[in-house]
């Protein structure tokens, strides 16, 4: 207790002693850890926008013109049973001709060519959202197959409207894999700059501080205790950068909640404050790994003289 209550007080008393370079150190960091956080909010409009194209493309089951009903209600409960599905919305006939006569108010030959009409043209359909776009096949497959969802299923079908939605399902599946390995890669090089930024503003920090770990080694010290310090003052880069990072992200996500929510399709000040026990974790982590590990790593060069 005694040496760690030494190394923290000697961790301290570098860090203040140096203030020009701990500042420079700790807004090298800070930048470090803007950069992750920005990966993590970008990331974030990514995924919702994605979620967002997602969520409009489904398959259509229309059903026979006069189907009846509890026929239609057994087939959508035996779907709704299929792991892949995710949620089902039902159309009467009566609804689709409300919402057929919404979206034409304003043609008049169209709505009078329906008053004409005895009975209603249109049928009602069967909404399918699957989970994972890649799950629209299978699913198809499955209704067009001979498994019996339910009792007289076939004779109720009229048509599934898979294959026109097929190349828009396609092209997404192909943009949702090209987005997430591109944001992989683009993640994994922004953090990777920014770590080598780091590691080497804190190396030249220890640098300065070369003649002062000889002259440690020289009166016995031991190896840890000679780390210790740097490493205590590398985590209070991290400690600080953390929290002028967290800061400033408060008017940042304010600003473009305000002012880019449409653009992004998401108010990032909201996600923000929502995820922000999280987000604030990770960036304290992220910060503590950079600032005691680069300081670690740039004393051994030292201490192996």
């Amino acid at each position: 207790m005694n040496s760690l209550s030494r190394i923290i007080k000697s961790g301290w008393t570098n860090f203040t002693r140096n203030s020009v370079i701990s500042i420079a150190s700790v807004m090298v960091v800070t930048i470090t850890l803007i950069v992750i956080t920005s990966i993590i909010l970008l990331q974030a409009v990514l995924f919702n926008s994605l979620n967002e194209i997602k969520n409009k493309v489904d398959v259509t089951i229309y059903f026979n013109v006069g189907a009846g009903e509890e026929k239609i209600m057994a087939l959508k409960s035996a779907i709704e049973k299929i792991p892949e599905v995710e949620s089902t919305d039902f159309i009467s006939a009566d609804e689709a001709l409300v919402d057929f006569k919404e979206r034409h108010a304003n043609d008049y030959l169209v709505l009078q060519a329906l008053d004409e009409l005895d009975q209603n043209p249109l049928n009602a359909y069967l909404n399918v959202k699957a989970k994972e776009a890649s799950q629209y096949e299978g699913i198809v497959k499955f209704l067009q197959s001979d498994n019996a969802l339910a009792r007289d299923s076939s004779t109720i079908i009229d048509k599934i409207n898979y294959n026109q939605n097929k190349v828009i399902i396609d092209r997404l599946i192909s943009i949702i894999d090209g987005a997430k390995k591109l944001g992989l890669i683009v993640t994994l090089l922004l953090v990777l700059i920014s770590i080598i930024i780091t590691f080497n503003t804190i190396r030249l920090t220890i640098f300065m501080a070369r003649e002062e770990i000889s002259i440690m080694r020289l009166v016995g010290a031991s190896p840890k205790y000679v780390r210790g310090p740097f490493m205590m003052e590398g985590a209070l880069y991290g400690i600080f950068s953390s929290l002028i990072t967290v800061a400033l992200f408060f008017p940042i996500t304010l600003w473009f909640g305000n002012n880019m929510t449409s653009f992004l399709g998401l108010d990032l000040y909201k996600y923000y404050m929502h995820n922000f026990l999280q987000i604030a974790v990770i960036v304290l982590i992220s910060g503590l790994i950079l600032g005691v590990i680069s300081s670690f790593f740039a004393v051994s060069k030292y201490l192996k003289k």
